[in-house]
């Protein structure tokens, strides 16, 4: 059945951009959970997905959601999560999805200052704890009776749609508010990921701003979204991406190096991959290469924010140096500036601060509705969201770039890792750039660890090409030193078989930062007790050249 792109530009709501493609997408796949060992595959077409989302509404109704409330969805990716998705827009409600592997303390966080009148949960989970309103299970909500869609005033485009939130990987998460009108923006900013019919490849959570925003792009263009199979592994990935005929794939740099390793790659036939995705991580030139070849597609790298939904990105065409070192330029739509400490506007070449806006930049940070009655919409809290988006829409994120030649943008650090060694700067992503293409190094994370004379180290915890490969640190270090200032080097070396992740694949740099904190005060010691070894032999020698003196001079 072919897909056709449709016209939304009279349209001010995600639901109503669903009522459209359900007429006229009736019988294209929407959602697709490909066929794995001991279950069948699952499918659901946009007619399907409009009567279930009816349907679910009108049950969720019965349970006591209305207007402005919030629904919290502690669900992994699914069929039965889009459905549940477009059933609480339908009823004019706010969706707050909460990834099933979030820490509990995070997880209290979120439902004390949301207070959802409903939380649905896996079959069999545990009960989310207190403030998380009524609890039901996903059985209880996946497949009721059919029912039309339940009567409710029509929403404007302003009118909140979800809350997202960030990864807290700096502190407890913030949660970004967007709207219909940020869903419409950011349909325009998809770029080259999109074109209609496509059938794409979702790794991600369905809790990840990567799917919430882009529900309306997803719907216009219908696009069919192929659910990886959970746990992710690279056999089962490769699978649905030859049974499914994917032709957009997405995925970390990690996913993807699997993905690699996986012997049946090489005799895989993929005639319509038309794309690979990634980002969160950086891929060395020497693996994108690798990566666009074997699969037969050009790889684009993606960088944006949850607060920003959209940002920059590389174009199929662009060197793999380009794809490897940068993240491109602004994707249609959006502005970036890159300023200094002061707010003004660095020149090409030098760090500064990432700046971005666009239509789809959250409309802010939530604050707390503890204190609401029942059918308020969760607040904005003016002063946490002041902190990051001005009056003019403009969003200061936590990274540091700078631009090349072409303006595409460098990442060189976030504001939280930059560290300090006795007295200069370091930026981690400069250095793990540089060791990227260091003999013997598959994957480095770069962490700064405490050190009683020079303030902070640089800590590279690095996975080696093959397991039990040597690696040296002052090979390392003159590697790097080559490229960068020589204080830039890192001062100790961790070897690991794996580097820790975050749920969203990135790597956890809060995990290593206690490793590196231990591994830097190993070295001080270390170098602390080297030195009064060589002051205690220095003694020894000088005592020595005395006696020796002496000696002489008895002879004589």
């Amino acid at each position: 059945m072919g897909a056709t792109a449709i016209e939304t530009d009279d349209l001010s709501t995600i639901d109503a951009v669903l009522d459209r493609a359900a007429e006229v997408n009736a019988e294209v796949e929407a959602y697709v959970e490909p066929a794995v060992e001991g279950r069948g595959r699952r499918s659901l077409t946009f007619a399907g997905w409009r009567e279930r989302a009816d349907s679910t509404a009108n049950l969720l109704a019965t349970l006591g959601v209305a207007a402005d409330d919030v629904v919290c969805l502690v669900l992994p990716p699914s069929i039965e999560f889009a459905v549940l998705y477009q059933a609480i827009v339908r009823l004019g409600a706010i969706t707050t999805g909460i990834n099933p592997r979030m820490g509990e303390v995070e997880r209290q966080s979120i439902f004390e200052r949301m207070r959802p009148t409903l939380t649905i949960v896996e079959d069999g989970a545990d009960h989310p704890g207190a403030h998380a309103g009524r609890v039901v299970t996903l059985g209880q909500v996946a497949d009721p009776p059919s029912a039309p869609r339940p009567a409710f005033s029509p929403r404007p485009s302003s009118a909140p749609v979800a809350v997202v939130w960030t990864s807290g990987t700096t502190g407890l998460p913030k949660g970004a508010l967007f709207d219909h009108e940020a869903l419409r923006a950011v349909a325009t900013g998809t770029d080259v990921l999109s074109q209609p019919g496509d059938r794409r490849l979702s790794p991600l959570p369905f809790s990840h701003v990567s799917y919430v925003t882009r529900a309306w792009d997803e719907i216009a263009n219908a696009i069919t979204t192929i659910i990886s199979p959970a746990p992710w592994r690279a056999e089962t990935t490769l699978a649905a991406m030859i049974s499914e005929g994917v032709t957009v794939a997405q995925g970390v740099p990690t996913q993807w190096a699997l993905l690699m390793e996986h012997h049946e790659l090489d005799a895989a036939h993929l005639p319509h991959l038309r794309l690979a995705g990634t980002g969160a991580a950086r891929m060395a030139p020497s693996q994108v290469r690798q990566l666009s070849e074997r699969i037969g597609a050009p790889v684009v790298v993606r960088y944006t924010s949850t607060e920003t939904s959209l940002g920059t990105g590389t174009r199929p065409g662009d060197p793999d140096e380009v794809v490897a070192l940068s993240v491109g330029r602004p994707v249609p739509g959006v502005e970036m500036v890159l300023v200094d400490a002061d707010g003004r506007a660095v020149a090409q070449g030098e760090v500064g601060r990432v700046r971005l806006r666009s239509a789809a930049v959250m409309r802010g940070y939530v604050g707390s509705r503890a204190e609401l009655a029942r059918g308020v919409p969760p607040p904005v809290d003016a002063g946490l969201t002041a902190s990051v988006r001005d009056d003019d829409g403009w969003v200061t994120t936590g990274d540091f770039g700078c631009l090349d030649a072409q303006g595409n943008l460098m990442l060189v650090g976030r504001d939280n890792e930059l560290y300090q060694r006795g007295g200069y700067n370091v930026y981690p992503a400069e250095v793990e750039q540089a060791l990227d293409g260091a003999p013997g190094v598959a994957q480095v994370a770069v962490v700064a660890g405490e050190d009683p004379v020079l303030g902070e180290v640089g800590v590279a915890f690095v996975v080696p090409t093959l397991r039990g490969t040597a690696l040296a640190l002052d090979v390392l270090r003159d590697h790097v030193s080559r490229q960068l200032a020589d204080y830039k080097a890192p001062e100790v070396l961790v070897v690991l078989d794996a580097l820790p992740v975050t749920p969203m694949g990135k790597v956890d740099k809060r995990a290593l930062k206690a490793p590196a904190d231990e591994a830097a005060r190993r070295r001080s010691e270390e170098r602390a007790e080297a030195r009064r070894g060589q002051r205690q032999q220095a003694g020894h020698d000088f005592g020595n050249d005395v006696a020796a003196q002496h000696s002489a001079q008895e002879s004589t």
